[in-house]
């Protein structure tokens, strides 16, 4: 049985002395029973890391650049994120995609040097309410997955999460329905299964991210290939934080 998953990305928000109030809060409370992490802006990573020692939290990054090192102001490196006991590090998440317009090439490729370094990649996929009310959504995410996961050796398939975030559901308020999450989960699972084989479908962790909350934690997780979630806002504040921890 796949192990849930619950990963708490903090975006662009919360300061240091706020991250660390509430990775404090949430130790207090462990261990957890499911893998849970962090994912706080770089600057925070080691502040996070110090005070995740001694739980059984992880730790996650919000973005990579593939290249080893070099002339690449602004960016950072996986030999950076592993100095701080980073073990996730999320690939190709809406903002990144949609905001900033990172496509799937350069996406393939981070992906590719973050398992090459022995982390653990998440790779976000998603459609836009556009997209979705077009009957686009399954083109949309089976294209982001055949892309993303261009080259992939199987045998490092231990090394990947797949997260679905409908880009219409992200800090929106709006969620989709179990049913709806759920048909798109198993969709993601048996292209997985085509990219490589029904063995590694089955054990791939899907999660599910997109307004997420203690009140739908429950119900959303329960859903047959609904492995865990990958929580925005509401993973901001310790209490519901552990509420849909508790809700996995």
């Amino acid at each position: 049985m796949r192990k849930k998953f619950v990963a708490g990305n903090w975006k662009m928000n919360l300061t240091k002395s706020e991250g660390i109030a509430l990775v404090k809060a949430l130790t207090a409370k462990g261990p957890f029973s499911i893998d849970v992490a962090v994912i706080p802006a770089f600057v925070h990573l080691d502040a996070a890391s110090q005070a995740l020692v001694g739980s059984n939290i992880g730790l996650g990054a919000q973005d990579v650049y593939f290249e080893k090192n070099g002339a690449f102001t602004g960016e950072v490196s996986l030999a950076m994120l592993q100095e701080f006991g980073t073990k996730y590090v999320l690939v190709g998440h809406s903002e990144r995609r949609h905001v900033l317009g990172e496509k799937d090439e350069l996406l393939n490729k981070k992906l590719q040097a973050i398992i090459a370094a022995g982390l653990t990649a998440i790779l976000c996929v998603g459609e836009t309410l556009q997209e979705r009310e077009a009957n686009k959504t399954f083109d949309v995410v089976g294209s982001q997955l055949r892309l993303g996961l261009a080259g992939v050796d199987k045998s490092k398939t231990n090394q990947l999460v797949i997260a679905y975030e409908p880009v219409w559901a992200i800090g929106t308020g709006k969620t989709a329905s179990p049913e709806q999450a759920q048909e798109v989960h198993a969709f993601v699972r048996q292209q997985i299964a085509a990219i490589f084989d029904p063995a590694v479908a089955a054990a791939m962790r899907i999660q599910y991210g997109g307004s997420v909350k203690a009140s739908n934690a429950k119900e959303l997780l329960g859903q047959a290939d609904i492995d865990g979630a990958l929580v925005g806002g509401a993973s901001l504040k310790a209490e519901d934080f552990l509420g849909i921890i508790a809700g996995a």
